[in-house]
């Protein structure tokens, strides 16, 4: 038995007559004629009775035309999720975050790929830099955004957008009355840096800054993420540094200020890690959708 067969069969039964069903199907009716005798060869049963007016469904015929349609169905569903699975329709993507890289545009690059796509299916990770390269290597994600990523062989680093630091003070406080502060300003104050991890790429952006102001930083405490940074400085410990993305969530005892001496470097980007080559359609529409929203 062959879908043919089945196609073919399930027009005759509709039309009750092979040559409407062989101008239905756009085909001679000679080969309609063989498939059907060979389909009731198979079957061990007669599905049609023939009359002058054409054919009638045998018993077995009209219980054959139930079952014949229910395989049809199911075998175009299952063409039609391979079609859209094929073009990145159907299916499910991995994507890593980690830090404040998640208060920034990246929601709204997720919110638009699943109206887009909703039949993917989005997983997140918090995972942190090293742990989203060694994630995306042995593939148990798809995509990873990140800061400060560096060259890592058999890894494409798409950088999305970049955004300027703020100094985090606290409010009320020697610098809060002000609109910017300088970075030299802060040579004497505790500082509060970010994160404690595997690959501290911020941590080492932001000492590189104190030391093009012309000091090095007085480093109180390195922890885990920008939240607890800004809430120690609001314990009045000292003070951090930034993306800018973080100052969207208010906390209450802290003012965040513009970077005035070295603004220009002031900046960190926020990229999108996947593997070089990645052939899979849904990644290729999530970088598209990324692209269309980068800043």
């Amino acid at each position: 038995m062959n879908l043919r067969q089945l196609r073919y069969f399930i027009a005759v039964a509709e039309e009750l007559h092979f040559g409407r069903a062989a101008a239905r199907l756009h085909v001679s009716q000679p080969p309609i004629t063989r498939q059907i005798q060979a389909l009731e060869e198979q079957l061990g049963a007669q599905l049609f009775n023939r009359t002058p007016r054409g054919v009638e469904l045998t018993q077995a015929g009209a219980l054959f035309l139930d079952e014949a349609r229910n395989i049809a169905a199911l075998l175009d569903q299952a063409a039609d999720r391979v079609h859209r699975a094929s073009e990145g329709g159907l299916g499910r993507i991995d994507i890593a975050i980690f830090g404040t890289a998640i208060l920034s545009f990246i929601p709204r690059i997720i919110l638009e790929f699943k109206r887009r796509y909703p039949d993917v299916k989005v997983v997140m990770h918090a995972l942190d830099k090293l742990a989203q390269i060694e994630g995306l290597q042995n593939r148990s994600i798809d995509l990873g955004f990140n800061r400060m990523l560096t060259p890592v062989p058999g890894l494409a680093i798409e950088e999305l957008a970049s955004e300027p630091l703020y100094i985090v003070v606290p409010d009320p406080g020697l610098f809060a009355d002000r609109e910017s502060v300088a970075l030299s300003e802060l040579a004497r104050e505790p500082m509060m840096l970010f994160p404690a991890s595997r690959a501290q790429g911020f941590v080492e952006k932001v000492t590189g800054l104190c030391h093009e102001a012309g000091f090095a930083p007085n480093v109180a405490q390195v922890v885990g993420d920008g939240f607890t940074a800004m809430a120690l400085v609001a314990a009045g410990f000292g003070v951090s540094v930034v993306p800018q993305s973080i100052t969207s969530v208010i906390m209450e005892g802290v003012k965040c200020l513009p970077i005035s001496d070295v603004s220009e470097t002031a900046r960190v980007d926020i990229s999108c890690i996947s593997r070089e080559g990645d052939t899979s359609p849904i990644v290729a529409n999530f970088l598209e959708v990324a692209r269309s929203l980068s800043q």
